[in-house]
């Protein structure tokens, strides 16, 4: 697998696809080995080129947002969410002033309660940065309306793959479908050689099970936790960062899904995924 995929969009359909969002701040500040998260910020500064056409506005599915239901925001100018601590200075001072998109918002809502699920919008909440630090790489003139949406606390992955089915339609009005997240995420197994093994393993069978017919992908994933080594990539009740790909996933409907990105970083590799 190569680090970047280059190849060109197949239809005009706007696409979904899963992002690895790296370390907090990391892209925006030194980091030790200093080309640890290069190939990833390529990556993610490489996404827009990759679309048949410019989002009209982006929905994206945050691991670090868990509600008792699937919330979006609902602001017309939602404000910074510092989620992270421990950074140098200057990372609490980053801005994305992308607008929001209230009417977006509450359309997702009804589709996702249409669904029987348990919709909401927040006019209160922030970007967080599992938002704004992937985006300020892929699509830096801040200029998109977008809107967050939650996991749900439950972590239920099913439950996560039907909501990404509730909102496949937005594909249709140029609305792009990102999940933001990690496909590797044992905070004990970063940087340990050990943790190889395991994280390669997890990281086969995602690829692999990404690119099967939906239904059977459907199934897999919804399974996930079965895989191998799928515990020791994300522990029990950890597994926020993994949940963002079945939302995608489910939004995927019936197209294919492949991995476009994969890097090893701090002795694991990470991986993105894009359908359609």
């Amino acid at each position: 697998m190569s680090s970047q995929s280059t190849a060109a969009p197949s239809s005009s359909r706007m696409p979904t696809i899963f992002v690895p969002h790296g370390a907090g701040p990391c892209f925006f500040m030194d980091w030790s080995p200093r080309d640890a998260w290069t190939k990833m910020g390529e990556y993610l500064q490489g996404i827009a080129a990759t679309l048949p056409k410019q989002p009209k506005a982006i929905l994206m599915v945050s691991a670090h947002w868990l509600e008792s239901g699937f919330v979006a925001t609902g602001g017309a100018q939602p404000g910074m969410i510092f989620d992270y601590s421990g950074f140098p200075p200057h990372t609490y001072e980053l801005n994305y002033p992308a607008p929001g998109a209230p009417a977006l918002a509450s359309e997702i809502s009804a589709l996702i309660e249409k669904a029987t699920l348990t919709g909401g919008v927040s006019t209160q909440r922030g970007f967080d940065h599992g938002m704004f630090i992937p985006l300020m790489m892929m699509f830096p003139e801040a200029n998109i309306p977008v809107v967050q949406l939650s996991l749900r606390n439950d972590l239920d992955p099913q439950a996560h793959l039907d909501a990404g089915r509730a909102l496949e339609s937005l594909r249709d009005q140029d609305v792009l479908i990102v999940g933001s997240g990690m496909s590797y995420h044992n905070m004990r197994g970063y940087g340990n050689p050990a943790s190889n093994a395991p994280a390669t393993e997890f990281d086969s069978w995602l690829a692999q099970t990404i690119a099967l017919p939906a239904a059977q992908r459907y199934e897999e994933l919804s399974a996930w936790a079965l895989a191998p080594s799928a515990r020791l990539a994300h522990p029990p009740r950890q597994e926020e960062h993994l949940l963002p790909l079945m939302v995608a996933a489910g939004a995927a409907g019936s197209d294919a899904g492949k991995c476009v990105f994969t890097d090893k970083v701090l002795e694991v590799p990470l991986s993105g995924y894009q359908f359609g």
